[in-house]
């Protein structure tokens, strides 16, 4: 029988997560932005077992459903015209993780995040219906673990971890807050306090910023958790994008967002400095969200390989830091052919007289 999330993490493995869902499958053509809704597991579901696959084989040992904002009140509201319920998406979407994470002995993982009733009323009682209704699929389903993510409030990311805990699976809660904390600026160290106390046993951050100021953020939950003499394991999700201007609200403020944060696109050099960054502040379970490709969870996956003791199965096609150019032809190229070269490249945007920050806008 392959591990369970907690004794991976009990073990002191790292666990590599997956990338990020609605920004890539949006990408593709597949959902539609503003809405950022999970039709597509019903509409397109080889286009999401295809995205699931390709983060299976660059090395994430957790397959995520794709679940995100996948509640009727939430559908309803995003202007779902379809005959499509929540409950459909949620049963496809168990069933397609399923099926990509047996190809490679990953875990499933369900997943729930923030609602629109708790922004319209604050109604405990309707909120925990919500997640009740995800959550008696993920039970159908077996899923092997929870996750709560994407929550502005850690109140309400307190009541999605009371309901979750309630099946005796794992859970695991992330905030998509800054290092100034959440929406109601409850810290960081006193989210962290609130998730373990309400029955997390991981706990981290995920989306809204970049990679290394989530770093920082989880490291302040660590701090706080270790002031109150609670144990848990830390989790990271971040951008896939450079956000170092961002304010409290995150990408969602800067004028690129939604259309054009390509050109805010990290590297998988960028990647593999956050994942050792990450590493070294003690978290284990690394992955991505909105913005992470595959070649971006390959990045991670190559710079922990050492601690993992593998590689995953779409490195080997790749050589890291672009040994396999010393084959070019041109000399130039050649010289690229080492870690030190994309280290220190100092990269252009290709656009003249391009802002090097933008303005975050309320």
């Amino acid at each position: 029988m392959k591990k369970g999330i907690l004794e991976r993490l009990d073990a002191g493995e790292v666990v590599i997560g997956d990338g990020g869902y609605v920004i890539a499958l949006e990408r593709r053509g597949y959902v539609k932005a503003g809405h950022w809704t999970p039709e597509a597991a019903v509409e397109h579901p080889d286009a999401v077992k295809q995205i699931h696959r390709e983060f299976l084989r660059a090395g994430a040992d957790v397959i995520q459903t794709f679940t995100f904002y996948s509640s009727d009140d939430k559908l309803k509201l995003s202007g779902n015209v379809t005959d499509i319920t929540a409950k459909q998406i949620n049963e496809a979407a168990c069933d397609i993780a399923r099926e990509v994470a047996n190809e490679g002995g990953a875990l499933v993982a369900g997943g729930v995040s923030q609602t629109p009733v708790y922004r319209d009323s604050s109604s405990e009682s309707e909120v925990k219906a919500i997640f009740k209704k995800q959550l008696d699929v993920f039970v159908k389903k077996n899923v092997d673990f929870l996750i709560v993510e994407y929550f502005e409030h850690v109140a309400e990311a307190e009541w999605a971890v009371q309901v979750l805990k309630t099946t005796g699976k794992p859970v695991a809660a992330t905030l998509c807050i800054s290092p100034e904390g959440d929406i109601d600026m409850v810290s960081p160290g006193d989210c962290a306090v609130r998730l373990v106390k309400a029955g997390a046993q991981i706990v981290g951050i995920n989306c809204h910023l970049d990679p290394l100021t989530c770093v920082r953020t989880v490291k302040l939950m660590k701090e706080g958790l270790e002031r109150a003499r609670l144990k848990a394991h830390l989790m990271v999700q971040p951008l896939g994008f450079h956000t170092p201007e961002c304010n409290h609200k995150g990408y969602l403020s800067l004028p690129e967002f939604p259309f054009a944060l390509e050109t805010r696109a990290m590297t998988r050099w960028d990647m593999q400095r956050y994942a050792r960054e990450a590493y070294n502040v003690g978290i284990r379970y690394i992955g991505g969200c909105c913005g992470f490709e595959p070649y971006h969870i390959r990045a991670l996956s190559e710079e922990l390989a050492q601690e993992r003791g593998f590689l995953p199965p779409a490195s080997a096609q790749h050589e890291m830091w672009g040994k396999g150019l010393e084959m070019h032809t041109k000399p130039w190229v050649r010289a690229r052919a080492r870690r030190e070269y994309w280290e220190n490249l100092l990269l252009a945007s290709g656009r003249p007289k391009c802002p090097s920050m933008a303005t975050p806008q309320d």
